[in-house]
This record gives C-alpha cells, sequence and structure tokens, in this order.
C-alpha cells in the first residue's frame, strides 16, 4: 500500500493535537470544579433545618404544607418537566453541572438547575440566581440528597415554590384556582399547575390563557416523553378544561 501523501499529514497531525489540548482542558475543568465543591463542602452549612426553613417561608406568606404525600399526578408532571432524573441523581446532574461554565462564558443559562438545587437556592440562597449563588446550591443541592429523602424533598420543593396570585405551595394554588385540594386535581388542572413553577406571571391562566396553554403543551409532552402518559392520553387531556374559580 502507498503511504498517503505528505501534504495530507500535517492537518491529521494538528487534528490530534487539537482533540489533545480539548481533552486536557476538560480534565482540567473537571479538576478545578471538583477542588471547588471540595471547599465549600467545607464551608457550607448543613441543611439539617430544610424542614423548618420551608414551614417558617409558608408562614410568612400565609400558606399551609400539604397533609398528605405528594399527589401522584402533580409528583409525575413535576418531575417530568423539571428534573425527570431526579429518583436517580445525587442532587446534581452532572450534564447540567458540565453545562455551567460554558453560561458563564456566554452569558446564557444553560439550564440542567435540579429540584435539589432549586429548593437550595429557595431556602438558603434567597432565590439568588447569581454565579456565586449557582455554585453554593449546587454543594447543597448534594448535602439536601444525603440528608432527606425524595419524597420529603418533592414536598418541601412543592410547598416552596410559587404558584402566582400570591399563592405559595402547591396547597394554596390548588385551593387558589381550583377550589379543591391537590389529590383532588384532574390532569388537565395538574399539568396547568405544575406549568406555572418556571414564571408564574409569564403563564397566568388568568390573564395569560394561551400561553399557559401553551406551557401545559410543554408539560404534557415531557409526560409522553418519559412514558406516563401517550399521546392519545395527552392530547386529551389537553382539550379537557380547567375549571379555573371565578374564570368566566
Amino acid at each position: 500500500m502507498r503511504p498517503a501523501p505528505a501534504s495530507t499529514r500535517p492537518p491529521r497531525r494538528r487534528a490530534v493535537r487539537w482533540s489533545r489540548r480539548v481533552a486536557q482542558l476538560l480534565a482540567g475543568v473537571l479538576v478545578l470544579l471538583a477542588a471547588a465543591f471540595a471547599v465549600l463542602w467545607a464551608v457550607m452549612p448543613g441543611v439539617a433545618d430544610a424542614e423548618e426553613r420551608v414551614t417558617a417561608r409558608l408562614a410568612e406568606h400565609a400558606g399551609a404544607p400539604l397533609d398528605a404525600d405528594v399527589p401522584p399526578r402533580i409528583a409525575a408532571a413535576l418531575l417530568a418537566t423539571e428534573d425527570s432524573h431526579f429518583r436517580s441523581h445525587p442532587g446534581i446532574d452532572w450534564r447540567g453541572v458540565l453545562r455551567a461554565p460554558l453560561g458563564l462564558v456566554t452569558g446564557v443559562d444553560q439550564g440542567g438547575s435540579t429540584l435539589h438545587q432549586q429548593l437550595a437556592r429557595a431556602l438558603y440562597e434567597d432565590g439568588a440566581t447569581d454565579p456565586a449563588a449557582k455554585a453554593r446550591a449546587v454543594v447543597l443541592a448534594v448535602k439536601l440528597d444525603r440528608a432527606w429523602s425524595d419524597e420529603q424533598i418533592l414536598r418541601m420543593y412543592l410547598d416552596t415554590a410559587y404558584f402566582g396570585h400570591g399563592f405559595y405551595g402547591v396547597r394554596a394554588a390548588a385551593e387558589g384556582y381550583f377550589g379543591r385540594a391537590p389529590e383532588q386535581l384532574t390532569w388537565a388542572q395538574a399539568t396547568m399547575l405544575v406549568g406555572l413553577v418556571q414564571a408564574p406571571s409569564a403563564y397566568d391562566p388568568l390573564v395569560h390563557p394561551e400561553r399557559a396553554a401553551a406551557r401545559q403543551e410543554h408539560v404534557l409532552d415531557r409526560l409522553v416523553a418519559v412514558g406516563a402518559l401517550d399521546r392519545a392520553e395527552a392530547d386529551e387531556v389537553a382539550a379537557q378544561p380547567w375549571d379555573l374559580v371565578g374564570a368566566g
């Protein structure tokens, strides 16, 4: 076999060198992230008071906690939409963590925050989303995962979340929007309500029903993607009314 022309060899060598540099860069980033995590782990507080903080937050806003297990429909819709790997990751999704440095460079939020991280920011960072707060939330998220069960974290998240119109916690939101307890919500109501978590004002069903419906469609698409509903079931839910309290 004749050797490849000499003119084709330098580009190959350059490609190999570039691949090695990228690998070295990624390895360096991982080392720095691990070192930063270790330092923050040592200096950040514990999370044994998480439930106390949730109770205080609800009391401040005249809310009430869930008085039963998290309703299955609400849990399924929330996890499918916000954190589909909730029950398998250790509080953080490494894919989201590795996207974070890119967000710092581009100035664009890369997403990927787990429910644990969102809960940590709400309880310990007063909802701050600056880079330092996000870094601390990563460590606190792992601490939450180690200290509390999945069910407890899910309950605390739903008791802490804001759903618009002064409704703090899923119980107040269910009663305020539908006049029902959370466990009594239909699929249509549960998927609309979960859609509010990301941006309650933008998806306000009383002010922006079209946006709320579009957001609900996204929640339903996620439920189909994770296998909780099939396409026909999701389409049937999308066609059902919300029966909002006070909505003409």
